[in-house]
């Protein structure tokens, strides 16, 4: 017989299993990775504000150790292109089930804009340029890209990508970092500013981690993959799932069966899964609130996700692009969004009606989210629509 879980039960989960609840809190900057399967990095600040809304003694220090001195987790590019922060053991799976695919399509891509410019064999040259990059970085150690460009001159070739009115043009070293990136050979280290900075130092990858990420097979990797993002975010349709790992139908399909999925039922009718042994039911979490990031991994788990955002809120809270904005959750549900302003205060974009108690919740989470912060500053890379408006106002 077919389970159903209820919309109801989905928010329970997530709230317990996304360490959404005070008792869930915890210091291990890796666990928490982990439990949202990945943390989205395109923006450097969504890293480090998923982990201290969901920390017992929040501080941006313990988040760097875990990246820089533990190296219990690492950047890597993977589903949908993105750049995401994973455990090491979960970039390989991610490699394997989707990078690799990107890796070769972005070879290609490359190299035919190469062969606009006067190099002769684009291939070859971009190929042997590469391997100058990973020698240097062997023998110097970590390097930014400027610094990389510095000493390697002669790879630093304008080359323009793009038609017509979207025509960027890029140095050819920049793409041979990002290609080598794709292919696990390097990772992005320390950046050179501040933690919002993007500007990333590069090491070879088994010099930073000490193995390498590539090497899994896709097809177990992918099974894989799938059961941990179930495990985390389940139930889950099947467009959630080609959503999230940006795949084909016949991958996911094919992962579905070989992790043993579970087939169960939703309030809607619909047909969605969960990893097997987990169609169970959860505890009521009872009352929460929670302020997430912008591109936060909960907020951005699911591409059905009526039952935890009202499609009518979508406009204000997401940009053209399908990025999510700061959002206020409450009891599994986002109910507005927020903002930083340049002086520090949070600023709240109600869109629901909150009750007395959710209320009193929401104004301890801003007032701990802003001694969290601090003087730190936090401008929105992705801004949505009510971001502009709050900071307008």
């Amino acid at each position: 017989m077919t389970i159903r879980i209820t919309d109801e039960q989905r928010r329970w989960r997530l709230a317990h299993r996304h360490r959404l609840l005070v008792s869930g809190r915890t210091d291990d900057v890796a666990a928490i990775t982990d439990d949202l399967v990945a943390l989205h990095s395109s923006d450097p600040a969504t890293v480090y504000l998923s982990c201290l809304v969901r920390m017992v003694d929040p501080a941006i220090e313990r988040i760097e150790a875990a990246l820089y001195d533990q190296r219990s987790v690492v950047r890597h590019h993977a589903m949908r292109r993105t750049i995401w922060v994973m455990m090491p053991e979960v970039a390989r799976l991610a490699h394997a089930a989707a990078t690799a695919k990107i890796a070769a399509a972005e070879r290609k891509r490359t190299v035919k804009a190469l062969a606009t410019t006067d190099i002769d064999d684009p291939e070859a040259w971009f190929t042997a340029g590469q391997r100058e990059v990973i020698d240097l970085l062997a023998a110097e150690g970590q390097l930014g890209t400027r610094e990389i460009g510095r000493r390697l001159p002669h790879l630093v070739v304008p080359v323009k990508f793009g038609a017509g009115a979207n025509v960027a043009t890029l140095n050819a070293h920049t793409k041979m970092l990002q290609g080598s990136g794709f292919d696990a050979d390097l990772v992005r280290t320390r950046p050179s500013g501040t933690w919002m900075s993007s500007e990333y130092a590069w090491s070879a990858t088994e010099e930073w981690l000490g193995h390498p990420i590539a090497g899994l097979e896709t097809r177990p990797a992918a099974a894989e993959l799938v059961a941990r993002y179930l495990d985390r975010f389940g139930p889950c349709t099947e467009t959630d799932l080609r959503w999230w790992f940006g795949e084909t139908a016949t991958l996911i399909r094919n992962a579905l069966a070989d992790s043993g999925a579970v087939e169960v039922e939703l309030d809607d009718g619909a047909t969605a899964w969960v990893a097997a042994g987990d169609d169970i039911e959860v505890p009521d979490p009872g009352p929460w609130v929670r302020l997430l990031p912008g591109l936060d991994s909960t907020a951005m788990g699911w591409k059905e996700r009526d039952w935890y955002v009202d499609p009518t809120h979508e406009p204000r809270l997401f940009d053209r692009f399908g990025n999510i904005g700061p959002t206020i959750w409450a009891n599994g549900r986002v109910v507005g969004g927020w903002v930083q302003r340049s002086d520090g205060s949070i600023v709240l974009d109600r869109l629901e009606p909150l009750s007395v108690e959710h209320e009193a919740l929401l104004q301890d989470a801003v007032q701990e989210l802003e001694a969290v912060l601090g003087d730190a500053a936090i401008k929105p890379r992705f801004p949505s629509r009510n971001q502009k408006d709050l900071l307008a106002g």
